[in-house]
């Protein structure tokens, strides 16, 4: 059975495929770094580290600042949930229409409401 994140990550990796960015989910329990995004993508040349949350799911410290860290360095973060589905389809349908990637900070795709309980 699937559990409600692993929903929004395979929406996630389709709406990637869809618009043609490279993608792969690390390896992260065992021999790999905690904290990591689930998803890290390249788009038209930008690094993506996308966090995929559901039923009010919270980031963790350590995922922040990893997220954090990518916009430090240039790349792009995203936070995902299964309200943010849509907004994330707008997001990159945007970049391929104008060009011009989204950049500066983290980009909450989420229900804003659930993260405050």
């Amino acid at each position: 059975m699937a559990t409600p994140e692993f929903k929004v990550k395979a929406k996630v990796k389709a709406l990637l495929k869809k618009h043609g960015a490279y993608h792969f989910m690390p390896a992260t329990h065992g021999y790999g770094s905690s904290g990591v995004p689930d998803i890290v993508a390249c788009m038209k040349g930008r690094f993506i580290g996308i966090e995929c949350k559901a039923n009010g799911g919270k980031p963790t410290t350590l995922q922040i600042k990893n997220l954090m860290l990518i916009v430090d360095h240039g790349g792009i973060s995203l936070l995902v949930d299964e309200t943010g589905i849509d907004s994330f389809e707008m997001l990159l349908t945007a970049w391929e229409s104008n060009g011009i990637p989204p950049q500066g900070f983290l980009f909450e795709l989420l229900d804003a409401k659930k993260q405050t309980k």
